[in-house]
């Protein structure tokens, strides 16, 4: 991935929160003629040390036979992302360019039975609808729905072997220029563009006033 000194995070604390944050990811895998992708939310574990991301899958779709043959996969996470333009540095003849946060996670997956991902899914229920005002919880529904809907799916385990964490946030800019990218972004009235302002808050202590 593109990933230049400057842009790469490499604080792990950091790094697993914007994953947590934005759980919704791209699951990618290559067979010898195509390429699979399929957008599906993820659930962080931590054991002994080692990352693993769980979620499901369709049965039901071209990807679930080649994940079934597959030994490595990508996650893609990605965040808030805005255009940057040149015209907002205090420096001229630059060119413009876009701000983003995206982590890739690579690893080995492993399927579930049906057994698995039954209990999976109870995670993964009780992990969304806990802090919901009236919670619907797996365990509350009735049985034959629960066992016709887990037959169709397929839970998975990766266990990640990579963390790249590329956070374009104009740390390569003076301190004028940046704090003329974030009053633009501020003024914007985009959402992503508000949000990438907000980190580059943050960051400015660190990369400014050391």
């Amino acid at each position: 991935m593109y990933g230049p000194k400057h842009y790469t995070e490499t604080d792990r604390e950091k790094i697993l929160e914007f994953i947590a944050t934005h759980p919704f990811a791209t699951l990618i895998v290559n067979d010898k003629e195509r390429s699979y992708a399929t957008q599906i939310p993820v659930m962080l574990d931590e054991r002994d040390n080692t990352l693993y991301l769980q979620g499901h899958v369709s049965r039901h779709t071209d990807h679930y036979p080649i994940l079934a043959d597959s030994t490595e996969v990508l996650l893609m996470f990605t965040g808030a992302h805005c255009y940057v333009s040149a015209g907002w540095y205090a420096e001229r003849g630059q060119a413009s360019t876009w701000n983003y946060m995206t982590v890739q996670a690579r690893g080995s997956i492993h399927l579930f039975d049906e057994h698995e991902s039954l209990e999976l899914l109870k995670e993964l229920t009780h992990y969304y609808e806990d802090g919901q005002d009236h919670p619907e919880l797996l365990e509350n529904m009735p049985e034959e729905y629960v066992a016709a809907n887990v037959k169709a799916i397929a839970g998975f385990e990766i266990t990640v072997t990579s963390l790249d964490a590329t956070f374009k946030l104009s740390q390569n800019r003076t301190d004028e220029s940046y704090k003329r990218i974030v009053e633009h972004l501020m003024n914007s009235g985009d959402i992503d563009s508000i949000s990438i302002a907000g980190e580059l808050i943050q960051r400015r202590p660190e990369l400014f006033e050391k």
